[in-house]
């Protein structure tokens, strides 16, 4: 494919409003890609691949296909097709169109994106830079020069979706988007924050998250140029958020790194340091949520590892979502570049360079997961580390938040004080029984969530009368000596040894407290 000069349009306010207007018209959005493509061509596209979406909009020539031809599959189309879909002397003035005789073509890929109450949103990033599809990310050179690929801005992908669902959602001041690449994050952010500054050591990425959030008429956030915190000095904000580039690589000569994923440091020592530095630039109360890649080291616990980056007077929750051996994720990687395009002896090569490295530093593997940091400035702080490879609802914010609340009751509530708390049972918490078919008693009995983590824990016969009976209307201690009324056993005894399983089930939002009014925590 034919590679456009390495220009970005201008957003012209009055010329990007009409041209927002005219995709809007042509309903050239989320829903309206869905409805045109199909889900199957349109999960496809998601998928950075463009056969089954050229198919559906062959032949065809209304304003939608052409839009899906022009900015998201990157084929000429005639001036006149243009010109019928969007205002299109002002795309042409503005750089979004790029004229080669009777025809025009897309300078950047534009791509339409739902926001959480339903926005029309457009983000817009380099073309070829689809995340997936047979090429990798611009190919393995080509038109473009290694210095060009180096700096190429990728749109949306899982990874940006999954920091987005993440993200707490209630209202903030200060909001930091840490290498905001297209924008999507600030985007997000200008929702629920009174202020956003973005921040990106590309200053290509600085561009195009102007040109989205522009073109999806949102406010502009500050926009600042620089690596880590060095942009915003010892400023502090009520919520950071972070999609890093996290990938774990050989060192590639100065100038030459894809910057969109390798942040030019060793390792993982980027996301650690991001973790450690976070701190000082949190408000109190503040948030910071990165995604992040961590080392699994020979000999090391990868969960003590990772827990000694959380800084002091900070709250936790750590979770690993996948790991790869090296190998896997060495493929990956190298895929997502083209390398795999470059040649055998190319590619074998740089197969090699990469497993030189993991071996130098004893990795066997890498993990991939969510960080989130709250600075509680507590002197006990709650560290949590666990692996969770299981499907999850998104969003996922609320969760987050619930999750912390629940640490800040656990730490306040010694066993004592958690025996005179009620507590309801989860709405969304079903009970299971699990035994042969025709026995009197269940072999166990397992809770399980439908909503949030969809964790699912087993309960013994305590546990799960414990459970069942919390309505909020009497307090644990109450419900536990009924409970030990009824199995004939020592009231006291059942006090002492059950408080530990009270907690797990609030640590993993089985159960909620209950305050006194009656009403349920998050």
């Amino acid at each position: 494919m034919h590679q456009p000069p390495f220009r970005l349009p201008v957003a012209d306010p009055e010329r990007t409003a009409r041209l927002r207007e005219a995709l809007s018209a042509a309903s050239f959005t989320a829903d309206g890609l869905l409805d045109l493509l199909g889900s199957s061509a349109y999960a496809a596209l998601a998928r950075g691949e463009t056969v089954p979406a050229l198919r559906a909009t062959r032949g065809e020539s209304g304003p939608l296909e052409t839009l899906v031809r022009l900015f998201l599959l990157q084929r000429p189309v005639a001036y006149g097709r243009a010109a019928a879909a969007l205002p299109a002397e002002d795309c042409l003035a503005d750089g979004w169109l790029v004229r080669e005789g009777d025809e025009v073509r897309a300078s950047v890929d534009v791509r339409p994106y739902g926001g959480p109450e339903g926005q029309d949103w457009w983000i817009v990033s380099d073309l070829g830079c689809a995340v997936g599809g047979a090429g990798g990310i611009g190919g393995p050179g080509g038109a473009r020069d290694r210095e060009d690929r180096s700096r190429l801005v990728l749109g949306v992908g899982g990874a940006s979706t999954t920091l987005a669902g993440l993200t707490v959602p209630a209202p903030v001041g200060r909001v930091l988007d840490l290498g905001t690449g297209s924008g999507i994050q600030a985007l997000h952010a200008g929702r629920h924050a009174t202020r956003v500054t973005a921040t990106d050591r590309n200053p290509r990425a600085l561009a195009i998250a102007r040109l989205t959030l522009a073109l999806s008429g949102a406010p502009e956030p500050e926009l600042r140029e620089g690596s880590l915190f060095e942009p915003v000095g010892d400023e502090t904000y009520d919520l950071i958020v972070s999609n890093p580039p996290f990938v774990i690589s050989p060192r590639s000569p100065e100038g030459s790194e894809l910057v969109y994923r390798e942040g030019g440091m060793s390792g993982d020592d980027l996301c650690r340091t991001l973790v450690q530095q976070s701190a000082a630039h949190l408000a109190d109360g503040g948030w910071c949520q990165l995604l992040a890649n961590w080392q699994h080291i020979e000999g090391e616990d990868w969960r003590e590892r990772v827990a000694s980056w959380v800084p002091s007077g900070c709250d936790a929750w750590i979770v690993q979502r996948e790991v790869q051996d090296v190998s896997q994720y060495t493929e990956l990687w190298l895929r997502d570049a083209g390398e795999h395009l470059a040649g055998p002896e190319a590619y074998a090569a740089r197969y090699e360079a990469w497993l030189d490295e993991f071996e130098a530093r004893k990795t066997t593997a890498v993990g991939f997961g969510w960080i989130t940091l709250r600075k509680s400035g507590a002197d006990r702080p709650s560290v949590t580390v666990e692996e969770w490879p299981h499907p999850v609802e998104q969003p996922l914010g609320g969760e987050v938040m619930a999750h912390f609340d629940r640490q800040d009751f656990l730490r306040t509530h010694d066993d004592a004080a958690l025996l005179t708390a009620r507590f309801r049972l989860a709405d969304e918490v079903v009970q299971e029984q699990v035994g042969p078919p025709g026995a009197e008693d269940p072999e166990h009995v397992v809770l399980r969530q439908y909503r949030g983590m969809r964790r699912a824990t087993t309960v013994d016969t305590v546990g799960a009368g414990f459970a069942g009976v919390c309505d909020g209307t009497l307090s644990a201690g109450r419900i536990l000596d009924a409970i030990a009324q009824l199995l004939g056993e020592d009231q006291v005894v059942l006090r002492d040894r059950t408080p530990q399983s009270i907690r797990l089930l609030i640590e993993q939002g089985f159960l909620r407290p209950v305050d006194d009014d009656g009403i349920a925590a998050r």
